[in-house]
């Protein structure tokens, strides 16, 4: 068990007295004190949010925890870098960096929603949840979540693994897709399969989801059995594509990523471990 404890709100208790906490973001950045193991959470003598958007996360040990929109500011911590979020993906612990997704969904919403889609009008900050309404049309805007599949498909002691054509062959990783208005995970599955690579497939087993905050997705993943078909690139989402033996993986994604998760899954099950549940 992680002895941190986050706990999502957005309005804090009248009785907590606690100092609160900050994370600072510039889009997919965040702000790091320079270490080898950074630290993303700053106090309150450390940060002048004046003019600039904040937004409670929640409570993270009993403290306050915000998130501060830095693109505009004048002054930064002493001794602190930007880094990536991506980067920081195998750098901090889950609970840290789950928290720093959070961070960076919710100063993109509130970045992106400060003028109604509508009419055009500003909107402001909802007092009682995660909203930004406009005062002109009454129209309310919530973070947007996109939920995607990623599947792995198996054959035997084989995995079917894709490249894409910013990788090119260099690394893999098992396919996913964006889910379409009107489909069900499950159809989207088929669809994105039969699209990138040109098979069918069946027994589809629910596995897990993560949160993927690039920029915000919501992955929901699966593993299902090879049916029938011949690999056949899509050529444009999908440049290589093959059947991979479990002991012969190329260059593919680790275990903090739910494709790495579904991999490790299948090599466990074909060494005759007890999987992951």
């Amino acid at each position: 068990m992680s002895d941190y404890h986050f706990e999502p709100c957005t309005s804090i208790p009248e009785d907590n007295g606690r100092q609160p906490l900050f994370l600072l973001v510039r889009g997919q950045q965040l702000l790091c004190r320079m270490s080898q193991d950074p630290s993303i959470l700053f106090d309150v003598d450390e940060v002048y949010t004046s003019g600039l958007s904040v937004h409670l996360l929640g409570l993270f040990q009993g403290c306050p925890c915000y998130v501060v929109d830095m693109a505009h500011a004048q002054v930064l911590p002493a001794g602190t870098e930007w880094r990536d979020l991506r980067a920081l993906l195998q750098v901090l612990s889950a609970e840290f960096f789950n928290l720093a997704g959070r961070a960076c969904q919710v100063a993109q919403w509130d970045l992106q929603h400060r003028y109604c889609g509508f009419c055009g009008s500003q909107t402001v900050a909802s007092p009682g949840d995660r909203s930004r309404r406009c005062n002109a049309c009454h129209a309310f805007f919530y973070p947007r979540i996109s939920p995607c599949v990623i599947v792995l498909i198996t054959r035997g002691d084989h995995c079917l693994l894709a490249s894409s054509a910013r990788h090119q062959g260099k690394f893999y990783s098992a396919l996913a897709g964006f889910i379409e208005p009107g489909e069900s995970a499950e159809q989207t599955l088929h669809r994105e399969v039969m699209e990138e690579v040109g098979i069918r497939v069946d027994n589809l087993r629910y596995f897990g989801s993560q949160s993927w905050p690039f920029p915000g997705q919501l992955m929901i993943g699966f593993h299902a059995d090879y049916h029938s078909g011949d690999i056949q690139v899509d050529g444009i989402e999908i440049t290589q594509a093959d059947w991979w033996r479990f002991d012969r993986l190329p260059p593919c994604p680790g275990s903090r990523t739910l494709s790495g998760q579904l991999i490790q899954h299948f090599v466990d099950g074909c060494l005759g471990m007890d999987p992951l549940p």
